[in-house]
């Protein structure tokens, strides 16, 4: 994952961001990036956000695209001449975090979370912001900031995603992330100019709200859904089969408990010394415990698509029935005729 920043003085009490503020230049120049890597190269856009922290409200001002060089030294370089050169320039330079696009409303994975985990740790007040283009294309605009939980960061500390971690942490999909309010504030001549484009869109365009085909997005978020069910069975496939091996060995060591025993019993009754039972429990090794953090978030991942899928049907209710009474105030108006 792209983005990785200077270490900044981290606080001995944990930050408090209450929202973030983005600037409409900002917004604007994400939904550009976003859109040209995902139409054109099909690929997930990132980059990388500047701004300051004042009083519990992260104000994020500027952002620029991570380089495409896959080299970590020459993508550092990158990024640091950048800050630098908005530095001479009088423009805010601070990296406050990164964003990156998402589709489909597919936001919570491991790769996100092991990269945010990387930049709270460096800098303290690092947040993500996810566009969604799938939805901004139907006429939604959908931007999210996040930050991880202290719950979540202790978890990647101990490096033990086992299910009694999870549930002595007491870390879920829930709480893995926390979302922040996002505020989107433009200068007064921008509100200006805005009010008057906005009265000189013609009527016609704002039809495509009013779009009543659903087949293509529902199609495509049930299949994510899907796949993300197969991945939540596998996963449990594993846990079971974890579960078996963990009890077939249990049996084969009290089996070969009550073996030794035996001879032990034997040997007792010739004045003979015991045989020890710590070989038994060297010979049986101990069996891996299997990963819990990927099923989590993959259980994360389907509840995000089950609510979005909840959601569209609504609206494309809501929009069945308005056509619905239009449709039929202009045939009561047509036979009135």
């Amino acid at each position: 994952m792209s983005g990785r920043s200077q270490p900044r003085r981290v606080q001995e009490q944990e930050l408090r961001i209450d929202y973030v503020q983005l600037d409409g230049l900002v917004v604007m120049k994400m939904v550009k990036h976003c859109h040209e890597e995902t139409t054109n190269k099909m690929e997930v856009a990132q980059g990388a956000l500047l701004g300051l922290s004042v009083n519990g409200r992260l104000e994020i001002t500027n952002c620029f695209p991570f380089s495409k060089n896959d080299d970590f030294d020459d993508e550092e370089d990158y990024q640091l001449n950048m800050m630098r050169r908005l530095r001479i320039v009088n423009i805010d330079h601070l990296h406050v975090g990164w964003y990156q696009s998402a589709n489909v409303g597919n936001v919570l994975s491991f790769p996100m979370y092991e990269s945010q985990i990387g930049y709270q740790e460096s800098i303290e007040e690092s947040v993500v912001i996810i566009y969604d283009t799938n939805k901004s294309d139907r006429g939604f605009l959908m931007l999210k900031a996040y930050r991880l939980t202290p719950e979540a960061i202790k978890l990647y500390k101990d490096n033990e995603f086992t299910s009694e971690a999870l549930k002595n942490l007491k870390v879920g999909y829930e709480n893995l992330f926390v979302e922040l309010p996002i505020v989107v504030k433009n200068s007064p001549l921008t509100n200006i100019v805005m009010s008057e484009l906005e009265e000189m869109i013609p009527e016609e365009a704002g039809t495509k709200y009013l779009d009543l085909g659903t087949a293509t997005v529902l199609e495509t978020q049930l299949r994510s859904m899907m796949d993300r069910v197969d991945e939540l069975n596998q996963e449990a496939i594993k846990f079971n089969r974890y579960q078996s091996m963990v009890i077939r060995q249990q049996q084969d060591k009290n089996r070969m408990l009550a073996k030794r025993q035996q001879e032990n019993a034997a040997r007792a009754a010739k004045d003979e010394p015991p045989l020890p039972e710590d070989d038994i429990n060297k010979s049986l090794r101990p069996i891996p415990v299997p990963q819990r953090l990927n099923p989590m978030i993959t259980a994360g991942q389907i509840n995000t698509y089950s609510q979005h899928i909840s959601q569209f049907c609504a609206q494309s209710l809501a929009k069945l029935y308005i056509t619905q009474s239009l449709q039929n105030a202009k045939e009561a108006k047509s036979s009135t005729r």
